[in-house]
């Protein structure tokens, strides 16, 4: 067999290969022998991972400067990541969507859990985002953009750098057009019977969060003639979906007036903007207010952005939960219901579940536990990866 001409980077002896065998994606830098051949390799190259007993193991891109040394790229080392493999996967990755929705508004790939790991990209139409996160990807953009064109028809693709995972890479901030043109106005996105408008170049991530649909409509489904408070509301997110479903008025809260203004405008293209309010502040500070004027809802939901992003900041994150449960439940009418949700990888739904019912019962509420939520399905869990399982949503009747 002839040897592969690309790089070889191997465990050390005392590190199992049974992670990677059994699909674990990620090699840590203290797994691997970090010689001063392998400390130069140029991050996103690709190489051959191979056990202390020179067993190759998978195909990975490597990344010296990252705490996440190896991202496997395909089990096969004999593999060539090159246009027909990137098309392949994305091929697959769009079949999956197209079988669940109808509509060209979805998370086209969901990094690892499609094995493109560290890329993520949203669908808005005619448009994708992508955001490259690991410095393979940021390597192979231009193919990458070129073949997601090919396989979906999109005739716009942006790359969006934002994000903290770029840092992590070591990877820049500059984001920009990759073919086509960005968007000259927010983007009309349908969802649950409601209107989004997504800022696809000035707005958060992507644009907008496609995780929370499902979670969206759950909470629709208790909106009928209710009065509902959207807290970290971002674009409308639960407070338009309610809208659509029945809500008799809905109060968004959140701490940026473009996030606002792009919700005003999907109430507005809903033609809802009677029923729909809007209320920019600090989200603890207005909870407080609102309970201390005695303002009662008959829904209260509560998005907040990652408390806990790392395990470094988890008990600050588990207290920051546990305080948006209490300050939330005063305002929740007898009988109401009460949505609670963490997008923080380092909380888990255990821990996240106890700080919500600590901050229900200090403030005096009685609940009862009605439904748990995930990521929508164009969200997929990578079995092996906790972390692509990051989302929690609760749902209480008081």
């Amino acid at each position: 067999m002839m040897s592969s001409p690309l790089p070889v980077i191997r465990l050390k002896p005392k590190s199992s290969p049974r992670g990677v065998l059994r699909g674990f994606p990620w090699v840590y830098d203290n797994e691997l022998v970090t010689d001063r051949r392998t400390k130069a390799l140029e991050p996103g190259s690709i190489a051959v991972l191979e056990d202390a007993n020179r067993r190759a193991l998978a195909l990975v891109t490597v990344n010296p400067a990252s705490r996440i040394m190896a991202r496997v790229l395909d089990r096969d080392p004999g593999a060539t990541v090159d246009r027909d493999w990137l098309r392949a996967r994305l091929t697959r990755a769009l079949a999956l969507r197209t079988r669940l929705y109808d509509t060209p508004h979805y998370r086209l790939v969901h990094a690892e859990a499609d094995d493109l790991p560290g890329i993520v990209i949203d669908r808005f139409g005619d448009t994708c985002v992508i955001q490259p996160n690991a410095a393979w990807a940021e390597r192979l953009l231009s193919d990458l953009a070129e073949v997601l064109a090919e396989v979906t028809g999109c005739a716009h693709i942006l790359k969006n750098a934002s994000g903290r995972a770029r840092g992590l890479e070591g990877l820049d901030d500059a984001s920009g057009v990759l073919i086509g043109s960005a968007p000259d106005a927010p983007v009309p996105v349908p969802m649950n019977g409601a209107t989004y408008m997504a800022d696809l170049t000035g707005g958060q991530k992507t644009g907008l969060f496609y995780d929370q649909r499902p979670n969206h409509a759950f909470a629709a489904g208790l909106a009928q003639g209710a009065r509902v408070l959207d807290v970290f509301a971002h674009v409308g997110g639960f407070g338009l979906a309610a809208l659509a479903n029945g809500a008799i008025s809905a109060l968004a809260v959140d701490g940026s007036e473009p996030a606002l203004t792009l919700a005003q405008g999907g109430a507005a293209a809903m033609g809802a903007q009677d029923r729909f309010s809007t209320r920019k502040g600090d989200a603890f500070d207005v909870l407080g207010t609102l309970g201390d004027d005695g303002e009662k809802f008959d829904l209260v939901i509560c998005d907040p952005p990652a408390f806990a992003p790392s395990k470094k900041a988890l008990e600050a994150g588990l207290r920051a939960y546990e305080r948006v449960a209490r300050l939330a439940t005063p305002l929740v009418a007898p009988g109401g219901y009460l949505g609670l949700c963490s997008c923080s990888h380092a909380v888990d739904l255990t821990a996240f579940r106890a700080a919500c019912l600590r901050g229900i019962g200090r403030a005096g509420g009685h609940a009862q536990l009605i439904h748990t939520g995930f990521a929508g399905p164009d969200h997929p869990m990578h079995p092996m990866l906790a972390e692509s399982g990051y989302l929690k949503a609760l749902f209480f009747r008081l």
